[in-house]
């Protein structure tokens, strides 16, 4: 059985209710990141290897920035569908449109949910004009790139302790390169439809790993349903809620550095339930960077547990096992 092979059997037997359970999700602080390197690359260290999931201070993107983004986030999701429609998603190039499109192994029907997907080399003529939603384009590539500087952060201080050089990943994150397919994905969970409500085993997106080597997740306050269930191999899945936090970044491994560290930075799943009779119902915004290496760049671990790999490569068969054409 292929890894691949492997992953999706994985996947098809995380689509129960399993239970709840409460664990600490470390707060992690990086403001004076450069004289505290080595007491964050620690702390950073022990929330990747223990749960996998994070959240992090001091990121130094600015709220009103943060803010800005995700009102122009619900001004593109207000666009006619015609309109969207002129942008849709070519999955070979993770740019563009898609709407209730991604089936999980997991639940095997599609999220409740539409996004928009930016990978830099690939946006020619895949923008909405100005007259469609003013300032967009420059206020999102603005955004990315801040969001790529905050992950190289942390991705450096995970290269620090796998004693490989400390830009290794950032050089393979390279913005200017042709082969640069880190995106930046805005994403829209529909209101549950009253007849829905209450109804158990729902889920806005079944449960799944990412497939970058690390996620940055902004969500809005009250905006819940995140859970993290550590521990691939866990006969009992125990999930833990993420409360959502305007303010911080929320972070998890994926499953391309868990390959590239050797299995030592675990990729864990986690999905979003559908919320509870007591819960916010409405509409869900979350806006999620995925910092995946570039496609010429090859993973191998500094242990050589796995045989090289592109990330071009690796990515190709995560995607295919996870979306089909819709109808």
């Amino acid at each position: 059985m292929s890894n691949d092979t492997a992953e999706i059997a994985r996947e098809k037997q995380m689509g129960g209710l399993g239970a709840e359970a409460t664990r600490a999700i470390a707060v992690i602080d990086l403001t004076d990141f450069e004289e505290r390197r080595a007491e964050i690359t620690d702390q950073l260290w022990t929330a990747a290897t223990e749960i996998g999931f994070f959240q992090l201070a001091g990121h130094g993107i600015p709220q009103e920035q943060i803010d800005a983004v995700f009102a122009l986030t619900a001004g593109f999701f207000e666009l006619p569908e015609p309109v969207k429609a002129q942008y849709p998603l070519v999955k070979a190039d993770n740019a563009g449109w898609e709407s209730l499109s991604q089936v999980r192994p997991s639940i095997g029907v599609p999220d409740q949910k539409e996004s928009y997907q930016i990978t830099r080399p690939h946006m020619t003529g895949r923008w909405p004009s100005e007259a469609e939603l003013a300032g967009f384009t420059t206020a999102i590539l603005d955004f990315e790139n801040q969001c790529w500087q905050v992950a190289m952060r942390v991705l450096s201080c995970f290269a620090d302790r796998l004693g490989l050089p400390r830009e290794h990943f950032t050089a393979a994150h390279d913005p200017g390169s042709e082969h640069y397919q880190s995106t930046l994905r805005l994403l829209h969970y529909f209101a549950v439809p009253a007849e829905l409500r209450d109804v158990p085993g729902r889920w806005r997106a079944g449960a799944h790993t990412d497939f970058d080597c690390l996620t940055l997740l902004f969500q809005r306050d009250g905006q819940g349903g995140l859970q993290v269930c550590p521990g691939k191999e866990m006969a009992e899945q125990q999930w833990t809620s993420i409360t959502p936090s305007s303010a911080l970044i929320t972070c998890n491994i994926g499953d391309m550095l868990t390959r590239w560290s050797d299995d030592l930075l675990p990729s864990n799943f986690h999905r979003v339930r559908s919320p509870g009779a007591d819960e916010y119902q409405g509409e869900r915004y979350s806006i999620a960077y995925f910092a995946q290496a570039d496609r010429d760049a090859v993973i191998q671990g500094p242990q050589g547990v796995y045989p090289p790999v592109t990330a071009a490569d690796f990515l190709a068969e995560r995607v295919r096992a996870n979306y089909r054409p819709q109808g």
